[in-house]
């Protein structure tokens, strides 16, 4: 994979916008294929396939993993990815449900109409199936999903896609008669962990799951056949056959050469042999293709120094964003009471946005003004809007707190307004102010973690990955430097308060 910077690879992304249509071979190195990928492992070792074939071929690459099905095609039409792994059925029954695409030609049709191709299917299905522990199923004697009518009280925990999809739970309950209430969305990895500790009964898995095997499960039989087939293909951008033609057509070489047992090795060897996503697709490559891909993997301090720069990024960012915004309009706060009230209120409901919802909110937003769905400028975004609050409401309380005997000094020296402001008020309001970009700075700090959902790297990606593969070690990977980071920045701010706050003010109250 690649290992540049962050603010190199957005550079490097922006420029490959810019790239003409026809790229000869000897200009192959200055090519920029942006891959996207989804939250589950098969699709990330799908996509580090398209990764190492592009390297091989001498291109420059951003792979954006751990994404949803809308991201990843909202990114596809925008042109943040070029290309990506998806199943025919996710594209009938989601993407373009209710339209009739009763066959291939006709999905591909449709496709053409959004400027997007299509390879021919990879070779396996991975359809969707309901699963639930081996011996609970005996015990019950549930075989099919049709038995599942006869026990209600069953705690159903599905991932938060299949609650929505077309081809899920709503469309699964009406075909089945489920009459299920105890129905919740939750992190797909973190529904098989439900399942073993005996916190949910049933859930959704993918035909190819290593997880079947892993927590011992029993996928019921889909005796109504509800589910559609899943056939894998890759899906991208018209104009990257233009930009990159051998590349399509070593793409295009993969169809049909691996079946479903072996996209089932490849994922229990990641999840259960706990080699890398990289590691396995480069096997198969070499063995697939004949090919000589040699894969060098990154190092835990590497990928901490990595993970630090990018998520320093988003936090200084948003933060400097933030109080050059927050600073004028709490002086104004502070001045004129009523517009106090509303800037004030405003910040206060953004507050109360939960900051997934939000990310969402700016993801669907953003697609429709052209602007960045995915990366480092929704986060920053986001985040520069969480920190409104703190520091606004800081900066007017710490200016109205100031005694009235000192303004009433002040106007008698003749000072001006904007004199009083920067000679007397503001210094003196300096610690209150310090005190909520303080706090600003450290809730960013986990808030920006929430940036791994949409590829914006930082501490977050770790966090997902470590979810997806149910590792304890990559979420402590960016767990824990969050949490130390955190720490840095709060002695930070008070070591600069000897600086940034008169000394004076500094004293602590004696009792």
């Amino acid at each position: 994979m690649s290992k540049h910077s962050f603010l190199f690879s957005v550079a490097i992304t922006a420029a490959a916008m810019f790239l003409p249509a026809n790229t000869s071979a000897q200009e192959s190195a200055e090519l920029k294929v942006k891959i996207g990928s989804k939250a589950f492992t098969e699709n990330a070792i799908l996509g580090e396939m398209v990764v190492l074939l592009a390297e091989q071929q001498g291109m420059e690459t951003t792979h954006t993993k751990e994404l949803g099905t809308r991201n990843c095609w909202t990114a596809l039409l925008t042109g943040e990815i070029d290309i990506y792994p998806e199943y025919t059925g996710t594209m009938r029954e989601e993407l373009f449900a209710g339209d009739i695409l009763p066959d291939d030609d006709a999905l591909r049709s449709k496709l053409a109409e959004n400027n997007i191709l299509t390879t021919s299917p990879l070779g396996f299905n991975n359809t969707y199936a309901i699963g639930m522990k081996e011996e609970l199923a005996e015990e019950l004697g549930i075989t099919r999903i049709s038995d599942l009518r006869e026990h209600p009280n069953l705690k159903f925990r599905f991932s938060n896609e299949f609650m929505d999809r077309a081809d899920g739970w709503p469309s699964m309950r009406e075909n089945y008669k489920l009459q299920q209430e105890n129905v919740r969305g939750v992190e797909h990895a973190l529904a098989y962990r439900a399942l073993d500790t005996g916190n949910a009964d049933v859930t959704d898995v993918y035909s190819t799951d290593s997880n079947i095997a892993r927590y011992g499960l029993r996928v019921l039989e889909d005796d109504r056949a509800h589910f559609p087939r899943y056939e894998a293909v890759f899906i991208y951008r018209a104009d990257l056959a233009g930009r990159a033609p051998e590349l399509v057509q070593s793409i295009n070489r993969l169809s049909g050469t691996i079946t479903d047992n072996k996209m089932l090795s490849l994922n229990q060897q990641v999840e259960l042999k706990h080699f890398s996503d990289t590691r396995v697709a480069a096997t198969f490559l070499n063995e697939s293709l004949d090919l000589e891909i040699e894969v060098q993997e990154s190092g835990l301090l590497d990928r901490v120094l990595k993970t630090t720069i990018e998520h320093l990024v988003l936090v200084v960012t948003s933060l400097a964003a933030a109080i050059a915004v927050s600073l004028p309009l709490g002086i104004v706060a502070a001045k004129n009471p009523v517009a106090g009230q509303f800037i004030v209120g405003t910040a206060e409901i953004i507050q109360t946005i939960p900051g997934l919802a939000l990310l969402i909110f700016m993801s669907v937003g953003f697609a429709f003004v052209s602007l960045p769905t995915l990366g480092a400028f929704p986060v920053i975004v986001a985040l520069f809007l969480y920190s409104l609050l703190p520091i606004i409401r800081n900066t007017m309380t710490g200016l109205t707190d100031v005694p009235n005997s000192i303004r009433e000094s002040a106007i008698a020296l003749g000072l001006t307004p904007a004199a009083r402001l920067r000679l007397i008020e503001l210094p003196m309001a300096s610690r209150m102010i310090l005190a909520g970009i303080k706090t600003t700075a450290v809730i960013n700090v986990g808030y920006a973690a929430l940036g791994g959902l949409i590829g914006a790297g930082g501490y977050g990606q770790p966090i997902m990955t470590g979810l997806r593969l149910n590792s304890e070690a990559l979420m402590l990977e960016g767990a824990l430097p969050a949490a130390l980071l955190a720490l840095v920045v709060k002695w930070g701010f008070e070591i600069s308060e000897r600086f940034l706050v008169p000394k004076g003010l500094r004293l602590k109250p004696t009792k």
